[in-house]
């Protein structure tokens, strides 16, 4: 069945990726980025369902060359990324149509994947508290997956595996976060802790929301620490972060007073995300194409997780509609969905647009690449909201560089 699934993905993303940029309707919209979301996402599940992640996914590094470097940590940065990006639309849960087949049969993949990924008898058991530091930064996806997901997913797990998550979380609480995005990884999995046990080392998540209240540079944009970096970590790891955690504390509020106090950030957190993505809305080129700025652009299009977040929790700044947000995304998905980004198994390469390994940085393997799942996000939005059934519309560049009559762009101060 899901073989049957991830093929049809396949063949569809592959014929869709050579039509026009702007010719699909809305429902070819979502069906083009439910299967290409299948295509990258399904060799992760299908193989740490069956045990065979280690053995089968590929660990190429930035020379090309595929000898372990990395593999002590490849395997949980492509179960925790591309968790994370497909978890919104998981949590949809039931529905009858093919959609809903397809969502609910990777949702028993995902499942079956995430109890061999922390029982520790299993050949792709992948714990969270090493080797080495980077373990901390894809336990904490995953974590930030989990909250995304946690109407369907969580209730899914069974007792052994729930308790074993909660363990490995606490386990990762050995590794010492740097002074920078990293802060945020502890605090997301001890939010992920508050949530489904109702405790938590609350002293992790004050300092991370303390620390990044000093970075904020102004006009929706933080430090990486405190100094200025221009790249994606706002979007890849920060403006996300702050807003699920915060939001993990409002939600608790009862239960403490500094949750309350700490969950009331929430609001002005999603509010600098909304500046932020707004800016990006804007980077995108009437072409679909997009800067290739700073580390980490291996990542590809989950360079727009402030984006789609924004657009999934309906926050979306004035004078930016839905459509035109999921017209722009489709662009930069199809123009980036070449054919090098695979190899010929299936699995993601190393690259920016196509198969580049000069792109990546030495802390980057074929795992890391699973980052750009996250612009998928906005799946998480039934088929009949606006931003899957309005018309396609022009983007900000496409208004403008046309001519177009267009809003002035302006700070913010928030």
């Amino acid at each position: 069945m899901t073989k049957r699934i991830f093929v049809l993905a396949l063949l569809f993303a592959v014929m869709s990726s050579t039509s026009s940029l702007n010719a699909a309707s809305p429902k070819a919209d979502r069906k083009y980025w439910v299967n290409t979301m299948l295509r990258i996402a399904t060799p992760v599940y299908e193989n740490l369902a069956n045990e065979t992640l280690r053995k089968n996914m590929p660990v190429e590094v930035n020379d090309g060359s595929n000898t372990g470097k990395r593999a002590n940590v490849s395997h949980l940065e492509a179960l925790g990324r591309s968790f994370n990006g497909i978890a919104p639309w998981l949590n949809l849960g039931e529905e009858d149509s093919a959609e809903g087949k397809q969502r609910e049969a990777m949702t028993d993949l995902v499942v079956k994947a995430i109890a061999n990924a922390v029982n520790p008898t299993s050949a792709d058991y992948l714990p969270f508290d090493g080797p080495g530091t980077q373990p901390l930064v894809d336990a904490a996806f995953f974590a930030q997956g989990l909250l995304r997901s946690k109407d369907v997913i969580w209730p899914r797990l069974d007792d052994v595996t729930r308790q074993r998550i909660i363990d490995e979380f606490k386990r990762s609480r050995k590794i010492r976060a740097w002074e920078n995005n990293w802060l945020l990884f502890s605090a997301t999995i001890e939010a992920a802790l508050l949530q489904f046990t109702g405790e938590c080392d609350f002293s992790k998540i004050k300092y991370a929301l303390d620390r990044h209240d000093e970075w904020y540079k102004g006009d929706g944009w933080y430090g990486d620490g405190a100094t200025f970096h221009l790249d994606y970590y706002n979007s890849y790891v920060i403006q996300p972060m702050l807003v699920d955690v915060t939001a993990t504390l409002k939600a608790n509020a009862d239960k403490s007073e500094e949750y309350a106090t700490y969950g009331a950030k929430h609001d002005n957190y999603l509010k600098r995300m909304a500046r932020f993505a707004a800016q990006q809305e804007m980077m995108i080129s009437p072409e679909g194409t997009f800067p290739m700025l700073g580390r980490s652009c291996g990542y590809r299009y989950g360079a727009f997780q402030a984006l789609s977040h924004t657009a999934l929790l309906g926050a979306l700044s004035k004078g930016i509609s839905p459509a035109q947000v999921r017209s722009a995304l489709t662009a930069v998905i199809k123009r980036q969905t070449v054919k090098d980004m695979f190899d010929k198994e299936g699995w993601l390469t190393l690259g920016f647009c196509g198969h580049q390994p000069d792109v990546a940085e030495n802390y980057v393997s074929t795992g890391s690449a699973y980052l750009c799942c996250f612009v998928f996000l906005p799946l998480g939005l039934p088929a009949d909201a606006e931003f899957w059934s309005a018309g396609d519309e022009k983007w900000s560049s496409q208004r403008v560089w046309s001519g177009e009559d267009v809003m002035r762009d302006a700070a913010v101060n928030y």
